[in-house]
């Protein structure tokens, strides 16, 4: 079987990409287009899984002949990112020995290292204009030009860029370069026990500190009450709930406590959240994140019975 048949065979198991938990119609989206051949742009907030989501697919793809796996291959979008990072450079030394045209002198960038593997492209949004027309480029044609130096583009990978909508320091996607792409959406995660499977698969534990599930369940349901409101532009994701759960044990582990109790959650909030949060223009001059934290938090201590000193539970 060549590889790949291989990798079609791999898409078409029930559930290829077992790392993500739930976002069934995004993974499959991602298959469809994955068997079309198709370039993919994952369109999501931030920390919704979008990176594990790529790394996915280059692990279902067929190892070298050597047994080495498929290679992932990530550009972080930056306005520092050029042209030459993405596709490699003219050497001068090896210019000057061979000449500045021929092929010895051309010293290859990340793209041509992707080869049988995944190109991943994260917040493509922010890569400046002129690398996404070099990159529009190589996605029409799989050529390369640098100056006046016209590289063939021989090699054969996946290619998988994200974008955050919700971004606004960002570069615009221009419309030919957005026509090369099937567009995957993807947010947070469907159900709050969808979302406390992550956290207990993702998060790092503190030795020898429990966390009840309990004080689990109203963590999870604290940062997804804040998704929720009206009043925010931008909200926590998983990783505030993550960054919870850990903090929450670590606190414990400070008072020489082996389980959890709310205060050690109620500890950490402002330091995990309000920084991940960002109020509507007609909220933000009357309080800030902290105070709106604090505000939400106490309301939802008042509305779910929650003790301040609750243990094992935290609940009256």
């Amino acid at each position: 079987m060549s590889a790949n048949a291989r990798f079609r065979s791999a898409l078409l198991q029930p559930n290829p990409f077992s790392d993500i938990l739930g976002q069934e119609q995004v993974k499959r989206s991602l298959k469809s287009a994955l068997l079309a051949n198709r370039n993919i742009l994952i369109v999501g907030p931030a920390g919704v899984g979008k990176t594990t989501l790529a790394k996915s697919v280059a692990k279902i793809l067929p190892k070298d002949p050597e047994g080495k796996p498929a290679p992932f291959i990530r550009l972080q979008g930056s306005p520092d990112l050029t042209v030459e990072d993405m596709l490699g450079d003219i050497d001068p030394i090896k210019a000057l020995k061979y000449g500045p045209l021929s092929s010895e002198a051309f010293s290859p960038g990340k793209i041509f290292k992707a080869d049988g593997g995944v190109l991943f492209f994260d917040e493509l949004n922010r890569a400046p204009e002129k690398l996404q027309n070099a990159l529009l480029e190589v996605l029409e044609e799989h050529i390369a030009t640098l100056g006046t130096y016209e590289v063939d583009f021989p090699v054969n990978f996946i290619f998988i860029a994200t974008m955050n909508p919700y971004d606004a320091s960002t570069e615009k996607i221009s419309d030919v370069l957005l026509d090369r792409f099937d567009v995957v959406y993807m947010s947070y995660p469907e159900t709050r026990e969808i979302e406390k499977s992550i956290v207990k698969m993702k998060a790092p534990v503190v030795e020898g500190v429990l966390f009840p599930e309990p004080l689990l369940d109203l963590t999870v349901l604290f940062v997804r009450s804040l998704r929720e409101n009206s009043i925010l532009e931008k909200v926590p994701s998983v990783r505030a709930t993550i960054g919870l759960h850990q903090r929450a044990q670590s606190n414990a582990a400070l008072e020489s406590r082996k389980t959890v109790e709310f205060k050690d959650i109620e500890e950490a909030i402002i330091s995990v959240l309000a920084h991940r949060m960002t109020l509507k223009p007609s909220a933000k001059y009357l309080q800030s994140p902290r105070e709106f934290v604090e505000e939400q938090l106490a309301r939802f201590k008042d509305k779910n019975n929650v003790q301040k000193d609750a243990q094992k539970g935290g609940l009256r």
